[in-house]
């Protein structure tokens, strides 16, 4: 399937910027500099927004880590890129975390739906900290920015996982892709477009657990 002859979100499958994302997402948490650079090249022919590739880049470390976030940036942002270096409104204000935390439990709440109450108490049992990083830090700093909707944000975060091979995260991200707005067409599509990305047993594994949601 190629990312040409995807249609719009909105339509029951996935438009070729956001394929693009996809396979860059799967690049970032586990492929090689080459990979990444290639992965940037394809999203860049795709028509993928500068903004969502930025925002992906951004998030990419609650999945992979900073030293993979800050290759992606390089090779981003590498000499002959035209992209331009965001201004100082990235910059923390003293109001930011209660901000975060708001809108953090929000953006947590909607991606695991009834299961919500559940996961922060799991969280908690294994570490307070934990829980409130995963709240003001990962939902709430990251994962509400504008610039890239909560839908495209879940299927990269399903991609992430599926080539990482985090089983576990990704069973609670195909639901929260689901949750988040995106149909079962569409999850299968961010599906197809890690064949060749990641390895086929990774990609196995990812469309068995994927059965199992699309069942409920």
């Amino acid at each position: 399937m190629t990312h040409e002859s995807l249609s719009a979100p909105g339509s029951d499958l996935l438009d070729g910027p956001t394929v693009a994302l996809v396979r860059l997402s799967a690049c970032i948490a586990a492929g090689t500099d080459e990979a990444v650079r290639r992965a940037l090249e394809f999203a860049r022919d795709a028509g993928t927004p500068e903004r969502w590739v930025e925002e992906l880049i951004l998030q990419s470390y609650l999945f992979a880590g900073f030293p993979r976030a800050l290759n992606a940036a390089r090779a981003w942002r590498r000499p002959d890129s035209s992209t331009d270096v965001p201004g100082s409104e990235h910059a923390y204000r003293d109001a930011d975390v209660v901000e975060w935390r708001q809108r953090g439990e929000v953006t947590c709440a909607t991606v695991y739906g009834d299961n919500y109450l559940k996961l922060r108490a799991n969280i908690r049992s294994l570490h307070p900290a934990l829980d409130e990083w995963m709240i003001v830090e990962g939902y709430g700093k990251v994962l509400s920015r504008p610039g890239l909707d909560l839908m495209r944000r879940e299927l990269c975060v399903v991609a992430a996982c599926a080539a990482s091979e985090q089983d576990r995260q990704l069973l609670s991200h195909l639901h929260g892709a689901l949750h988040a707005g995106a149909t079962r067409r569409q999850v299968d599509a961010a599906l197809d477009a890690l064949d060749g990305i990641c390895t086929a047993d990774a990609v196995r594994r990812a469309r068995m657990l994927w059965a199992k949601v699309a069942r409920v």
